[in-house]
């Protein structure tokens, strides 16, 4: 097997300016935690959606909106942004670019690949399977991510990302518009969802 750091994604990845490009190469790579300190977690990133800063009015950082809550999003790229959505689910994105420009990456779903038997605990499924992920809620509820990750690093032992050698075919990833943003108005139409196919 691989030495991990060789496959860990570097942070040079993350700081890059094009958030739509980030969103869609993610897609197809795998996330990994270790939130308890002993059990890995994890599998492939199966559907993004990208979210540009202070232009872009579905996101939590449009006209350059700086909260305790959105701070994070003004971070250099390569940290963990999480939030809680209606009060009830944590949700983590992934902040990029440069220190200042808010943008990220919302991970929507993943096919769960390691540590099944922590994550049927978690979920309370008796059975995973390839859709058993496919929520943002799933997602963070699966890996054991809550607001208490927010700002953490992925290049540490919590939250990590591996690039796998994999190579996804362009018409195995779907691209269509977000989901319940309808209050962004033009930009809730916006291409910057993306979804791995079979």
């Amino acid at each position: 097997m691989e030495d991990r750091n060789s496959m860990l994604l570097d942070k040079s990845f993350y700081i890059r300016p094009d958030v739509v490009k980030i969103s869609r190469e993610l897609t197809g790579k795998y996330i990994f935690t270790k939130t308890d300190g002993k059990n890995i977690t994890g599998g492939i990133i199966s559907e993004t959606e990208a979210y540009a800063g202070i232009n872009d009015k579905a996101s939590h950082a449009y006209n350059n909106k700086r909260t305790k809550r959105t701070e994070t999003m003004f971070m250099t790229g390569g940290v963990a942004y999480v939030y809680l959505c209606y009060g009830i689910h944590s949700l983590l994105n992934i902040v990029t670019n440069k220190e200042d420009i808010p943008h990220a990456v919302l991970i929507r779903g993943i096919i769960p690949t390691d540590g099944i038997d922590i994550i049927k605990q978690r979920t309370g499924y008796k059975k995973i399977n390839k859709n058993s992920l496919n929520g943002p809620g799933k997602v963070t509820k699966a890996l054991g991510i809550d607001i208490s990750h927010d700002k953490t690093p992925l290049s540490d032992n919590i939250i990590w990302m591996e690039v796998r050698n994999e190579k996804i075919p362009k018409q195995n990833i779907t691209v269509t518009k977000r989901i319940g943003i309808d209050y962004a108005q033009e930009d809730a139409l916006l291409p910057y969802r993306f979804v791995l196919e079979e």
